[in-house]
């Protein structure tokens, strides 16, 4: 009985360290899609940001639109304490005038406080 306790906790030890190497802090899953995020904003300013997200194929372009708010929202409650954003190029921007270069997409926004 205590080799099956041992065995038991061995097997939850290999599971969490295999997942915590294919997924690390900034990659989410939207629609079964892992996607890499990103933020970034000067130090001087944190409320104007872009973020992007990849890999993104255009067949799978629902699930990047949400990654990328994600990423957004993250950034704007760390520094600012609401998930509130004017988005200049965003989820809701039509698919045509997505900034989508390569396998990433770009959004840009403010933070609203």
């Amino acid at each position: 009985m205590r080799g099956f306790a041992i065995l038991g906790v061995v097997a939850i030890a290999l599971t969490t360290a295999a997942c915590s190497r294919t997924k690390g802090a900034n990659v989410v899953a939207f629609d079964g899609v892992f996607y890499k995020g990103k933020v970034q904003a000067e130090r001087s300013n944190r409320k104007d940001f872009t973020a992007t997200v990849r890999p993104v194929s255009v067949q799978a372009l629902t699930g990047a639109r949400a990654a990328g708010r994600h990423e957004g929202i993250k950034h704007c409650i760390f520094y600012y304490g609401t998930s509130d954003i004017a988005w200049v190029v965003g989820p809701d921007t039509p698919p045509e005038q997505l900034q989508l270069v390569g396998d990433t997409l770009t959004f840009r926004g403010s933070c609203m406080e």
